[in-house]
């Protein structure tokens, strides 16, 4: 099944919470969502069935990618029970989580036993004060890097990194979270900085390229490209040339990879967005509660894929995408 622009659907993103314990300027900033923000009602987020139900339609449509996201994913209760729903569904043989780390000490066994197959976590610094301003949470850094040596101890391999680069804060570490990624056996990800949502002041100047990250860090670990693992991958590989591993940069902002994207996001109150960077989704949540059957939810999920036509990366340059965009928060990364 493909889009207007012939793209297939393959990975599916799954929002279980809106709410976080961090406050990272890129996503959430404190000044917007203080503490008297108002976040979704219990009644308005989708239950763990009725995110089972979606995931089954998708996995019948050739969906065989999850990643279960955030707000941050660990504070859902219970999610090890989703893990294990989600990972009986037929088709889906790839099931991941991205988070922030701070919870995932006490979490990865859990998770793991419970049929979960990847980890992605949040690391945008070694450095305490770099890392506590970029998460405003007063959530020690030690905290973080205990909950990837819970992972890896889980047995989860490769634990993979994703780093959002900005200029002036955060890019001064990129050799020294490489390096740590290296000495580990994780697989470090930088990320440019991107204007997800209207809410995090983004500034074309502080986006660190792609290009420029790879440059920073082959000149003390050198590199040499890898090809994608699969099609649609979104992050471009490169390996360490003396063979102790590899990291991977994704470049949103200054090599648009829109023509290649096989996902979709379902945010949590149950809206589908075809894009990071949309301004509305489609409400699969009226559906779920309305009565529709497996069959019907499957083909107004169809219905959306097939009438996709979204590139706003493409076209961020000439400032003909949406001017009103979804939160990070909301949608998941």
């Amino acid at each position: 099944m493909a889009d207007r622009l012939g793209r297939h659907l393959r990975d599916l993103r799954v929002s279980v919470t809106d709410r976080c314990n961090f406050r990272c300027p890129y996503c959430m900033p404190r000044e917007l969502f203080g503490p008297d923000h108002a976040f979704l009602p219990r009644a308005e987020i989708l239950s763990f069935e009725e995110i089972e139900r979606v995931v089954r339609a998708a996995a019948a449509l050739g969906v065989t990618k999850v990643r279960l996201t955030g707000g941050e994913p660990l504070l859902r209760r219970d999610l090890e029970r989703l893990v294990a729903m989600l990972a009986a569904v037929d088709g889906i043989d790839d099931l991941a989580l991205t988070t922030n780390g701070s919870l995932l000490a006490g979490k990865a066994r859990t998770l793991r036993a419970a049929g979960l197959s990847r980890v992605t976590v949040s690391l945008d610094s070694l450095d305490e004060a770099v890392a506590a301003a970029m998460n405003d949470a007063r959530v020690p850094l030690r905290r973080v890097l205990d909950g990837i040596d819970a992972a890896v101890a889980a047995g989860f391999h490769p634990v993979k990194l994703n780093t959002v680069v900005r200029r002036g804060v955060n890019d001064h570490g990129l050799v020294d979270l490489a390096r740590y990624a290296r000495e580990r056996g994780l697989i470090a990800r930088f990320i440019e900085y991107m204007d997800v949502g209207t809410t995090n002041g983004w500034k074309l100047d502080e986006v660190v390229p792609a290009a420029e990250v790879v440059r920073r860090i082959d000149a003390a670990l050198p590199l040499e490209p890898v090809g994608a693992n699969y099609p649609g991958e979104v992050a471009s590989r490169w390996r360490y040339r003396d063979g102790s591993g590899e990291i991977g940069v994704i470049a949103s902002v200054t090599q648009p990879f829109c023509r290649t994207c096989t996902r979709a996001r379902l945010a949590t109150d149950g809206k589908l967005y075809t894009c990071l960077f949309a301004a509305a989704g489609q409400d699969l949540r009226a559906l779920l509660r309305g009565g529709a059957t497996d069959q019907e939810l499957t083909a107004a999920l169809a219905a959306i894929w097939r009438g996709r036509s979204d590139r706003y990366s493409e076209l961020r340059a000439t400032r003909a995408g949406p001017a009103d965009r979804i939160e990070m928060s909301y949608i998941g990364g």
